[in-house]
């Protein structure tokens, strides 16, 4: 039996891995760390990170980027591997985890996502293809609680479109004034309204045709379902490293 321990168990998407993961006859979650502890939870839950004593195999983390180095430090402690599925982080923040990679085993990924996972390895393939001929432009849309925009999956998608262009390109953030949209700019666009949980359209737009890719996401379990399969990933992992969705997908094109 792999035992997680969850830091944001609580949250949104805490209680949703905690009620699903019951399906992963491999998986328990033995232990979980929150401000705000939920009764409702079968498991003991820490106020802080620091005072947990629990043994475990695979530290999961579904809170927010401030939480990253105390996640960091504990881990190396422990020895133990950890998955990060918080987003928002920043270029200080992506240093430290490249860092801490080359000592312990650290899972980190925009999106847990499987479906969101495999468009983002199609788009590394069509985009040289296509990139002449059609302008590139993302959408993306999520709830109004959600706090770092644009998203973290849609900074991924547009990074792994950049990353597979020779040409100069620059990202561009939302439109306004008057002036012509030049070639090399790679749209990014964030919505915020309601409980969308989160929906992303990768645009090519050419002259006479339009190829869009989209991924919709109708419930938060398709996240948890990705986080625990990477705790089953990761809890086979001993050499340092930095892991991510496509290698639990171990898809190759």
């Amino acid at each position: 039996m792999i035992r997680i321990l969850l830091n944001g168990c609580s949250g949104k998407m805490g209680t949703v891995i905690s009620t699903i993961v019951e399906k992963f006859p491999s998986l328990s979650i033995v232990g979980g760390i929150d401000k705000f502890p939920n009764s409702q939870l079968s498991y003991p839950i820490f106020l802080q990170l620091s005072e947990c004593t629990i043994e475990y195999d695979v530290l999961l983390d579904f809170s927010r980027p401030d939480a990253l180095k105390e996640l960091l430090e504990f881990s190396e402690k422990n020895n133990k591997p950890v998955v990060l599925c918080s987003t928002g982080y920043s270029e200080e923040d992506l240093a430290l985890i490249n860092e801490k990679s080359k000592v312990i085993p650290v899972f980190r990924s925009a999106n847990m996502s499987v479906g969101i996972n495999l468009i983002n390895i199609i788009l590394r393939k069509i985009s040289p293809i296509l990139f002449d001929n059609f302008d590139i432009e993302i959408i993306e849309k999520h709830h109004n609680q959600k706090v770092d925009s644009p998203s973290g999956t849609a900074v991924m998608l547009a990074e792994s479109i950049k990353n597979s262009l020779e040409e100069e390109t620059i990202f561009v953030h939302g439109r306004d004034g008057i002036a012509k949209r030049h070639h090399k700019e790679i749209g990014v666009h964030a919505v915020r309204g309601g409980n969308i949980i989160g929906d992303h359209d990768v645009i090519f737009a050419g002259d006479g045709e339009v190829i869009e890719l989209t991924h919709k996401a109708i419930s938060r379990e398709v996240f948890a379902v990705g986080s625990l399969k990477a705790c089953e990933y990761m809890a086979a992992i001993s050499s340092p490293g930095l892991y991510s969705m496509e290698d639990v997908i171990n898809l190759k094109l």
